[in-house]
C-alpha cells in the first residue's frame, strides 16, 4: 500500500522525524505538515536520489476556526524556530486561508489542502500521541508515486504551470510527468 510506502520513508528519515515530533509538540488541532516535506521525499526516492532535495520551507497545517488571534502563527513559528532553528517554518490555520485564496469557507485541514494547486502537493503526515505516523492527501497517493504532477482544477491552469516552471520541479526531478 502507498500510504505505508510514505509512512516507511518518512520513518527513515531523521530530519523529517524529528521535524513531526517538533510540530506535535504545538498540540494543534488537525496538524500536519504538508506539501514538500512529503512530495519532495516522495520524488526523491522515485529519483533514487542518495541525498535529500533540500526543503524551501515547512509547511505547517492546521484547523482551528475558534482560534481568535490571527497572529497566533507567530508564536507558533517561534515555537518551531526554537526547536530546529536551521528550517524554515511557517504555520497556517487553514480555517482562515479560505479568506486569502477566495473561496468559501473550509471544512477542515483535509478540505483545504483539495484547494491546492498541484494534486500531489495536497499530501501531508503527522506524528500521532502513539508515536505513529498519519498520512493524509486530499487525492491519493497513487499519482504522487507515479511521479505526476498534475493540475487541480480548482486553481487556475495559469497558476499551476507558473508553479511548475518558476520551483524547477522538472529540473530538480527530471522524471516527473505534468498532467493537465
Amino acid at each position: 500500500m502507498l500510504e505505508e510506502k510514505l509512512i516507511q520513508l518518512l520513518a527513515e528519515d531523521p530530519i523529517r522525524l524529528q521535524a513531526l515530533e517538533c510540530v506535535r509538540s504545538l498540540d494543534l488541532p488537525n496538524c500536519y505538515i504538508a506539501a514538500g516535506f512529503v512530495r519532495n521525499l516522495v520524488w526523491d526516492d522515485l529519483h533514487q536520489k542518495q541525498n535529500p532535495t533540500p526543503l524551501n520551507d515547512l509547511d505547517v497545517v492546521y484547523f482551528d476556526p475558534s482560534e481568535s488571534d490571527d497572529q497566533a502563527y507567530l508564536k507558533y513559528e517561534t515555537h518551531l524556530n526554537a526547536l530546529m532553528p536551521k528550517l524554515n517554518w511557517q504555520v497556517r490555520n487553514q480555517a482562515n486561508m479560505h479568506l486569502r485564496n477566495g473561496d468559501t469557507p473550509y471544512q477542515s485541514t483535509l478540505d483545504a489542502m483539495s484547494y491546492w494547486p498541484e494534486k500531489e502537493t495536497a499530501v501531508a503526515a503527522r506524528l500521532n500521541e502513539k508515536n505513529q505516523i498519519e498520512c493524509i492527501s486530499a487525492f491519493g497517493f497513487e499519482s504522487l508515486f507515479e511521479g505526476q504532477i498534475t493540475y487541480n482544477p480548482k486553481r487556475t491552469l495559469v497558476l499551476f504551470q507558473s508553479r511548475v516552471e518558476s520551483k524547477n520541479w522538472l529540473i530538480t526531478w527530471p522524471q516527473l510527468r505534468v498532467a493537465v
